[in-house]
């Protein structure tokens, strides 16, 4: 065993994990903080993009004597679509090397200290974001750095948080971080519309420098929570991986809960050491692409599933409405405020997200990928339709009632991907890999999501500014045909892994396919297959429960 520890299981598949208990909740809950990162960066942006002085600043228009206030300019006060391009997909570059580099730290110095050096990165960007002035080249150095910071925070967050949390309720707490993204974009378009008119530096210093608050409180509450005990088992730190595992668990050490899920821990590395063989740091990579498409279990099949699903989750066409809205909605002409009907829909987007706390443990992750997918597809269509149907809409006084309907299904397909596809694609990732590639799993899978997070925000500007292709409504024709693509990659490669220890979910993969996965359950423990198990089945006097 690792460390040359002798730790004995139990063969129970009901008695791998402590029963679940508050101080275990409120860890999980703080980690996932770490959301309010990308959802604030995500959420800023798109106002700043759509301010009267930040576009005075960048291009020298005089302001529109007519309309003084962001709320009714002219869809030709804008800046180009090269430099929105340029100013939203730059953080989202960044955010792909981050979550890349972030999975060789976090396996060198642990998850904890990893997190925590990306919120001192993304505190350095945004100095440079809010220092210069009239400097563009400041300004995207800033984004790209504070994106390697955000891409080190959601890399390492989820796999923290997958790794402490307990098996009954962890896609509910990992979908906490996807409130949290929520709430992040939340809180951002409540400033932005608090500053949106301001006509000084203020009107973007001011929603850049609040995301110093974030860093500190993350940063500084790590201090004081444990450190992941299976990066201990990892490094063969098997007393820290007890102390740790007694921390999150909120039992003694000598515990028949911590010693038996100890156990699991080891038993599964060393069943998946056998696999995966140490070698260097190149084949460390190498060996994520290991083994057959068609195998469920293979490592290349799971980074194939783990990078396409955050692929998918992009592709669903999320992000075209967080960080173009509200210049999306400036080109609809009836509206007499776009920067409050980008706030709704962020409110929207809140209010939802908290369904998937009981949806993703009572119908699993599966099932939800695949609805809501289906009912995404519906409603993009439904606004393409109409907005196409009607384009006389998009006229300053003409057709309020279809531009209605149009908010009406872009908030519904908002509720949709909110209560199913943004938490379920984050739970699923942290649930994916096996311990010895765990971590360059998820971060590839991260920065998939960034990756493609960034393709997004390059060409959309282009589809949608009234000097370039300048298609409107229609595209969300676009939008609806690639969420067909990620519902139908969900229906044919995503595993239901629901109700499983991460030690369990690679038995699932093993044993089962994905159409099959739901009705799959556990018959033996890794502590039995691998012959380190004790007798004793029943907890000890005093082991806490809630």
């Amino acid at each position: 065993m690792p460390g040359g520890a002798v730790v004995l299981g139990t063969t129970d598949t009901s008695r791998i994990e402590a029963p679940v208990t508050v101080k275990t909740y409120l860890m999980c809950v703080f980690a996932s903080f770490g959301g309010i990162f990308f959802g604030y960066d995500t959420g800023w942006m798109s106002g700043v993009l759509g301010m009267p002085f930040f576009i005075n600043m960048y291009t020298n228009m005089p302001y529109p004597a007519d309309h003084p206030d962001a709320a009714h300019l002219p869809a030709s006060y804008a800046l180009p679509a090269w430099e929105k391009s340029l100013m939203t997909s730059i953080l989202s570059a960044g955010t792909f090397f981050g979550a890349l580099i972030a999975g060789d730290i976090a396996d060198m110095v642990g998850r904890r200290p990893t997190i925590i050096t990306g919120c001192i990165i993304f505190a350095v960007g945004c100095i440079l974001e809010v220092a210069p002035r009239h400097a563009l080249a400041a300004f995207v150095i800033g984004r790209l750095v504070a994106g390697v910071g955000v891409g080190f925070i959601s890399a390492i967050i989820i796999l923290y948080m997958s790794e402490i949390a307990p098996k009954k309720v962890r896609g509910a707490l990992v979908s906490g971080y996807q409130f949290c993204i929520t709430i992040g974009i939340l809180l951002a378009n409540c400033v932005v519309f608090a500053t949106q008119n301001r006509l000084d530096t203020g009107s973007y210093r001011i929603p850049i420098a609040v995301q110093f608050l974030w860093a500190l409180i993350l940063g500084i509450g790590l201090l004081f929570l444990p450190e992941s005990p299976r990066y201990y088992v990892r490094k063969g730190h098997i007393d820290l991986a007890t102390t740790a595992l007694a921390r999150v668990r909120d039992q003694p050490a000598d515990s028949d809960y911590v010693q038996d899920e100890l156990a699991e821990i080891i038993a599964n590395l060393e069943f998946e050491r056998a696999h995966i063989p140490e070698t260097g740091y190149v084949e460390s990579w190498l060996v994520c692409f290991r083994g057959s498409i068609y195998d469920g279990s293979s490592n290349l099949r799971r980074t194939i599933v783990g990078t396409g699903l955050q692929c998918a989750q992009q592709f669903t066409g999320i992000n075209f409405i967080f960080y173009f809205g509200t210049s999306f909605f400036q080109t609809l002409g009836t509206i007499s405020n776009p920067f409050f009907i980008s706030l709704i829909t962020t409110l929207v987007n809140v209010l939802s997200t908290p369904a998937s706390f009981y949806m993703v443990e009572r119908f699993g992750r599966r099932r939800i990928l695949i609805v809501g997918g289906s009912c995404m597809v519906i409603c993009q269509f439904i606004v393409a339709i109409v907005g196409t149907a009607t384009p006389h809409a998009q006229v300053p006084g003409g057709a309020p009632s279809a531009v209605k309907a149009e908010i009406a299904f872009i908030c519904l397909n908002i509720a949709a991907f909110a209560s199913t596809w943004g938490p379920a694609a984050w739970v699923v990732v942290g649930e994916l890999f096996p311990l010895p590639i765990r971590s360059r799993g998820v971060a590839m899978s991260t920065a998939s999501n960034w990756f493609w997070n960034c393709i997004i925000a390059v060409i959309t500007p282009y589809f949608v500014s009234t000097d370039e292709a300048d298609l409107g409504a229609k595209v969300f024709f676009i939008w609806g045909s690639t969420a067909i693509f990620s519902t139908l990659f969900a229906y044919f490669l995503v595993s239901e892994t629901k109700g499983l220890s991460l030690e369990q979910v690679d038995q699932m993969l093993i044993e089962t396919t994905p159409r099959t996965s739901a009705g799959w359950t556990p018959t033996k423990t890794w502590a039995a297959q691998e012959g380190h198990v004790h007798e004793k089945t029943e907890p000890e006097e005093g082991e806490k429960a809630v």
